[in-house]
């Protein structure tokens, strides 16, 4: 079944400029209906301008109208799906998990940890070529943000909106990441499986090696990437309009530190044949790591059929221009009648 999209709706707002256009016509002709009343009688008027048609002159206005209204219609670039085409790509499943816990807005990296993270992540899905990517949110649970997916706009569009506020529960437990992760590949087969997981490595979870261990097993080969400094920076607070109002203190009333564990980062990338790497400002470091996915051995991971929406908009310019050349055309003064035509012979 055909379905008909506009790719540019955003022209349908000059839409209002048809009914301003129609009330300009209304008012101008008032307004010379008016003048010539000043001047006398108006049927005498009339008569004596009896050559001036006001049909042809609504019919003009007419013209106009519908000129602009279909001129606007062909901007909004009106689409229609006929087609079907099959799609078959070959690549790896890969999933990437981003902390989201408080810790990540950390500002040892520019703009803050968070930040850099996405910023990364975005230039890691420009990167993909056929390979499903999806998206795990964590800090003290996991949560899956976006499934595996080859859709990479809307895989960016839900890393858009990873921010802390996503997930309720506090801390950083890598161990429910990596947990989720497993259950959420659709494959059993102990290959094609990548998780990325980004964080500062201030796991508050237990056991994490040995759920590395497991993941290993699967065929799961982790890379991780550790955001932040291990010497230690404040943890920001902001309020609802985004002003910082301080940082993040413990019971006793002191700051709370938050340090980079690249040590527990380096033995879970260990552990199932990953590697680890450290993020620095100015460098995108998931770039190496997608050098490594791209030396795996790939399978076939989708076949499907999608619409391939053609531009319908040139008939509708056409009509458009029409209208307008014809408007100019059009005389506002009727044909001299042959009567008059009888008293010059």
């Amino acid at each position: 079944m055909s379905v008909l999209r506009f790719a540019q709706d955003g022209f349908f707002y000059f839409l209002l400029l048809v009914p301003v256009l129609i009330l300009f016509y209304y008012f101008i002709f008032k307004w010379k209906t008016r003048a010539l009343q000043r001047f006398g009688n108006l049927d005498l008027i009339n008569k004596l301008s009896e050559s001036t048609s006001r049909s042809r002159q609504i019919i003009k206005a007419t013209l106009v109208v519908l000129g602009i209204l279909f001129m606007i219609l062909a901007l909004a670039r009106p689409q229609l799906g006929t087609e079907l085409e099959e799609v078959k790509r070959e690549g790896v499943d890969i999933f990437v998990a981003l902390d989201v816990s408080m810790s990540m807005l950390a500002e040892d990296i520019k703009p803050n940890r968070l930040a850099k993270a996405k910023h990364e992540i975005s230039s890691f899905i420009d990167l993909l070529r056929g390979d499903r990517i999806g998206l795990i949110a964590f800090a003290g649970e996991a949560f899956i943000q976006c499934p595996l997916t080859l859709d990479y706009g809307a895989a960016k569009t839900f890393l858009d909106i990873m921010d802390p506020k996503l997930i309720p529960e506090p801390g950083t437990n890598l161990r429910s990441a990596i947990e989720l992760a497993m259950k959420s590949f659709e494959t059993q087969e102990r290959k094609y499986k990548v998780l990325v997981l980004i964080t500062d490595g201030e796991d508050h979870g237990k056991d994490v090696l040995k759920v590395a261990e497991a993941a290993d097993k699967e065929g799961l080969v982790i890379y991780t990437v550790g955001i932040g400094s291990p010497s230690g920076v404040p943890i920001p607070l902001y309020d609802d309009r985004g002003q910082k109002t301080g940082f993040k203190k413990d019971r006793r009333g002191e700051v709370i530190l938050t340090k980079l564990d690249a040590s527990t980062l380096e033995k879970i990338a260990l552990t199932t044949n990953g590697m680890y790497y450290q993020s620095t400002t100015g460098e995108t470091k998931l770039e190496s790591i997608y050098e490594e996915v791209a030396k795996m051995e790939k399978k076939e991971l989708a076949s499907m059929k999608f619409s391939q929406y053609e531009d319908r908009f040139q008939w509708i310019l056409i009509v458009s221009i029409i209208m307008l050349m014809l408007e100019p055309m059009i005389s506002e003064r009727r044909k001299m009648r042959q009567e008059w035509r009888g008293r010059f012979e």
